[in-house]
């Protein structure tokens, strides 16, 4: 006896819609099974991990904050995976958009004037773009598959900028830490409000949304993007290359990484160390697919996968966890969207493999 997956003729738009909040629900509750494993309260160890974040003015400061990066990048990441591009390396694409960006407080210090973090916004946003360039023209010129590519890249992205904060980029003035200089005042991105760290990062991500919603509705490429995905035979019959859908989706969702990536930099961190990403390129993945890969959805998605990281964070000072545990909710979390997604599209058969001439035997 084994298991198949046997498409259905036929799925519920209902479930379609329920998906990704039955999927919350059983995170929720196989994640009370596990503090209960691990000895502490149930309750109170999801109040610390989903309330604790939305009560108090600075929490929801740091949502912003953490968030930001989430729907920035998820938001990409959705186009991508509409198209049937799989940009599985944007954390990579993160990392280089920070680094481009910093190129100007960094490598031109003395360069102080109001025109400085626009061009490190675009200069980071263009090094995003450039690195997702890289797996799109290996996929399009060689056939290359583009997850393992993408990929692959995150950790080139990541040993360089090791090497450029230990090396070329220390601060001179820094005791030999592995850390850039600090930017100056023209190179931080300014706070939205006095009342918290909540800085520019975020309106650039509603504003992306926004762009991307309308982008899919209302226009021409956004039709061609959901084609390119639903129906590639059809979208070459249409006219529709794809090897241009491929670029669109890599260099749009790349410049959206790179965006988050000196976002974080100017606005939250300020300077580039060894390690400016907590995984946000990875996370984006469960974003866009908790999601349903629709921007507004994103947004959402990425402010629930912002309070796991609040809470985790709480959750270590207050309850004494490992941080490995934010990892495990967010695995769990994407686990059970999946399977939700594959049920409404699948049944589950019992096939028999017992042979012919067995089955003949015992008769």
């Amino acid at each position: 006896m084994r298991l198949e997956l046997e498409k259905r003729s036929e799925h519920s738009t209902f479930y379609s819609i329920a998906s990704p909040f039955i999927a919350i629900g059983l995170t929720l509750i196989f994640g009370a099974i596990l503090f209960a494993v691990i000895g502490k309260d149930p309750a109170e160890a999801l109040y610390i991990y989903f309330v604790s974040p939305l009560t108090s003015t600075w929490s929801l400061h740091e949502l912003a904050v953490k968030s930001a990066p989430l729907i920035l990048i998820g938001a990409g990441l959705s186009l991508c995976f509409l198209s049937s591009n799989w940009n599985i390396g944007a954390e990579g694409q993160f990392v280089m958009g920070a680094v481009f960006g910093s190129m100007m407080p960094i490598v031109f210090p003395d360069v102080q004037n109001t025109f400085v973090l626009p061009l490190m916004i675009i200069m980071g946003m263009a090094g995003g773009a450039a690195y997702a360039f890289i797996p799109a023209f290996l996929k399009t010129r060689f056939g290359t598959n583009e997850i393992l590519t993408s990929l692959m890249l995150v950790y080139v992205a990541q040993l360089f900028l090791d090497w450029l904060v230990r090396g070329p980029w220390r601060n001179p003035e820094g005791f030999n830490f592995p850390e850039s200089r600090t930017f100056h005042e023209y190179a931080i991105l300014p706070e939205v409000l006095e009342s918290g760290r909540a800085h520019y990062g975020a309106v650039f991500a509603v504003l992306a949304v926004i762009g991307l919603a309308v982008l899919l509705s209302k226009t021409l490429k956004g039709f061609e993007i959901q084609v390119a995905g639903q129906a590639p035979r059809a979208g070459r019959f249409g006219g529709f290359s794809a090897a241009k859908m491929t670029f669109f989706a890599f260099l749009l969702s790349g410049a959206l990484a790179g965006l988050a990536g000196i976002s974080e930099v100017s606005g939250a961190v300020q300077q580039l160390r060894p390690v400016v990403s907590p995984g946000y390129g990875f996370t984006a993945i469960i974003v866009a697919f908790l999601g349903r890969l629709n921007p507004i959805g994103v947004l959402f998605a990425g402010i629930l996968l912002g309070i796991s990281y609040l809470g985790g964070e709480e959750a270590q000072i207050v309850l004494g966890l490992s941080d490995k545990i934010t990892r495990v909710f967010q695995g769990m979390l994407l686990f059970f969207v999946l399977a939700c997604d594959t049920l409404i599209l699948y049944r589950i058969r019992f096939v028999s493999t017992r042979t012919p001439a067995l089955a003949m035997g015992e008769n």
